[in-house]
């Protein structure tokens, strides 16, 4: 085999549509306004669990529209439930109802 001074990488593209989406399908079926989330960040920006740890429910939200549901339940637990990220919402999500639910449906559909 000829050296031409490079080589092929492998792709290193992810493929969304080979994860799995049951879960964000189940959350949209029980939760109807994460449809209205535009990942705008401000639930992130007045989150009281952000300033103790690396919480970030617009991660979290965007990482199930994803499918990549790796690690999510635990970082669920950080979340406290305190409802500033639904008060500060401009598209009116019901957050806490959406962290709710995100747990049932990872509980539901775990690998």
């Amino acid at each position: 085999m000829t050296n031409w001074g490079y080589q092929v990488q492998k792709d290193r593209q992810i493929d969304f549509e080979a994860n799995n989406h049951q879960v964000s399908d189940e959350v949209e079926q029980r939760e109807p306004s994460i449809r209205l989330c535009i990942s705008c960040g401000t639930c992130a920006a007045t989150c009281s669990a952000a300033v103790f740890t690396d919480f970030s429910l617009r991660k979290i939200i965007l990482l199930v529209r994803r499918g990549e549901l790796h690690g999510l339940e635990s970082e669920l637990t950080k979340c406290m439930l305190c409802g500033k990220c639904q008060l500060a919402c401009p598209r009116g999500v019901n957050t806490r109802n959406v962290v709710l639910q995100i747990g049932k449906a990872i509980q539901k559909y775990k690998p």
